[in-house]
């Protein structure tokens, strides 16, 4: 959860970065002995983008990147590259091109920077699994968080772009007790499992299948206030993301027979309002 954290922070910097490397060339550019009319009367869009400007005078963010040393310095080569993909895109030309100069044009090409070139953008993976084997399986995820925060950005309002790891101290409490909870019953939840996989040996099953069903059956016991079908639906959305393509098809599979045992056993009682003699 830290590392997802701070991927966040790095990723939300990634523009930053871009944008500092842009600047560099157009002032190479200019040094130049014998500069062409271009090199002296450059295209400064990019570098004058107002969200990107917006995103580099945040002071929490920068707090944050600074402490943890998230920047992209390190990774000249690489923001080159990104550069260099980005300049020859069809979205660049189109808004370098353009006569619209407003804060939402100047947003939606950052937006669409992160929705649909970084995603596609090979070496990213390359360069963030090198730094962290837990970035890789978290990129999809923290796109979607920074299109969010980007998206509620106003030009007016300095914005909320680093946020604490948890909201409240209750989360924190809830992953801390998730986590332990899970551990302390894996074998009894191998037996679980195995019973309700009658076709399938545990051995042949995904790891990331079994951790994923685990925590889902721990929340299901453990946790009186989450009702089953929210625990249920939440765990298939996360093997959407963290396991393999038809996992989350054979884990409702899996966990729906599980769930129908428990409930044979009487072991699921639920409490709170709406919760009681759930179906």
């Amino acid at each position: 959860m830290h590392k997802f954290h701070e991927l966040y922070h790095k990723m939300m910097y990634l523009m930053v970065d871009l944008k500092r490397y842009a600047e560099n060339r157009i002032d190479i550019a200019r040094s130049k002995k014998a500069p062409s009319h271009e090199d002296l009367h450059p295209n400064t869009r990019f570098i004058e983008n107002q969200l990107i400007r917006q995103i580099e005078k945040n002071e929490d963010l920068n707090t944050f990147v600074s402490r943890k040393k998230l920047d992209w310095s390190q990774q000249k080569e690489f923001i080159r590259d990104l550069y260099n993909q980005l300049i020859e895109s069809d979205l660049y030309k189109d808004y370098m091109s353009s006569e619209d100069n407003s804060y939402e044009a100047d947003k939606a090409i950052v937006l669409r920077i992160y929705d649909t070139l970084l995603p596609y953008f090979d070496p990213l993976f390359q360069q963030l699994e090198e730094q962290s084997i837990y970035w890789n399986d978290e990129v999809e995820l923290v796109i979607s968080f920074i299109l969010k925060s980007l998206k509620d950005l106003r030009q007016d309002t300095p914005g909320t772009l680093h946020f604490p790891l948890f909201k409240k101290e209750e989360d924190r409490q809830f992953a801390e007790e998730l986590f332990r909870k899970t551990i302390r019953n894996y074998g009894e939840y191998d037996q679980l499992i195995e019973n309700n996989s009658r076709n399938w040996d545990l051995e042949r099953i995904a790891f990331m299948d079994i951790l994923i069903m685990k925590m889902a059956i721990t929340e299901i016991l453990e946790f009186p206030s989450i009702p089953t079908k929210v625990t249920l639906d939440e765990y298939i959305e996360i093997a959407k993301y963290y396991s393999t393509e038809k996992s989350n098809v054979f884990i409702n599979g899996i966990l729906d027979k599980v769930i129908a045992q428990l409930r044979e056993e009487d072991r699921i009682h639920k409490q709170g309002r709406g919760l009681i003699g759930e179906i």
